[in-house]
């Protein structure tokens, strides 16, 4: 699975709007859409973010390995 289909697999399983993702990162939901769709890559600062927000290891967000588990048990 590529990196940024892992993205948007898991804002849609939380029912979470682009729109919604892009004010937690502080960016505009345009340029969300570009990391989505790979077009643009995201920095480590923002995926660090999401993993935080999403409450899962950068490396199942980051499309390394299939199976997420949690930050915090």
């Amino acid at each position: 699975m590529n990196y940024y289909q892992r993205l948007r697999d898991i804002r849609e399983d939380l029912d979470k709007s682009q729109a919604e993702i892009a004010e937690i990162l502080g960016i505009q939901q345009t340029q969300y859409s570009r990391y989505e769709r790979g077009f643009q890559k995201m920095g480590i600062d923002k995926y660090i973010v999401l993993a935080k927000y999403y409450n899962i290891s950068l490396d199942y967000l980051c499309g390394l390995v299939d199976k997420p588990y949690k930050l915090n048990k």
